[in-house]
């Protein structure tokens, strides 16, 4: 039996102000670099409907096979709030929920991402990924 995580949480801190952080989520030349893209992937399709009910398509193909990744806009409060619903079809029928908060500090921005419904055997996993993500969005942005 499968348990589920209360959910998985990362933090990143970034130089640059929360605006910049928050569009580069909902802008999909930026984003195709950084969400869902692993280094031996490329990604092959990047959609972005920036709206309350709008989806998201991400499609990276890995050692020749395509992963999707989708997605609904729950929230988008610019630039601080942004939450949708998250499925990886081809690994999971379930879909989980993504809530990112980006907070002004002296510096610039801090970043918390919480991911909820993750099945407890994909903790670290999903806690790695999302750690490898926001940083790679640090080294796009350059902060």
């Amino acid at each position: 039996m499968n348990k589920q995580a209360d959910y998985v949480t990362v933090v990143h801190h970034y130089k640059a102000p929360p605006k910049v952080i928050f569009d580069a989520f909902l802008d999909p030349q930026i984003a195709s670099q950084f969400l869902f893209a692993t280094p031996a992937g490329e990604m092959v399709k990047a959609e972005v409907d920036a709206k309350v009910g709008g989806k998201f398509t991400f499609v990276d193909r890995r050692a020749g096979e395509d992963i999707l990744h989708t997605g609904e806009y729950l929230e988008i409060k610019k630039p601080h709030r942004l939450a949708f619903t998250f499925l990886v079809p081809q690994y999971s029928s379930d879909s989980t929920t993504v809530e990112i908060d980006i907070f002004d500090v002296n510096d610039g921005s801090e970043v918390t991402l919480k991911h909820s419904g993750v099945l407890e055997e994909y903790r670290e996993k999903t806690r790695d990924g999302w750690g490898t993500i926001l940083k790679k969005l640090g080294e796009l942005i350059k902060a």
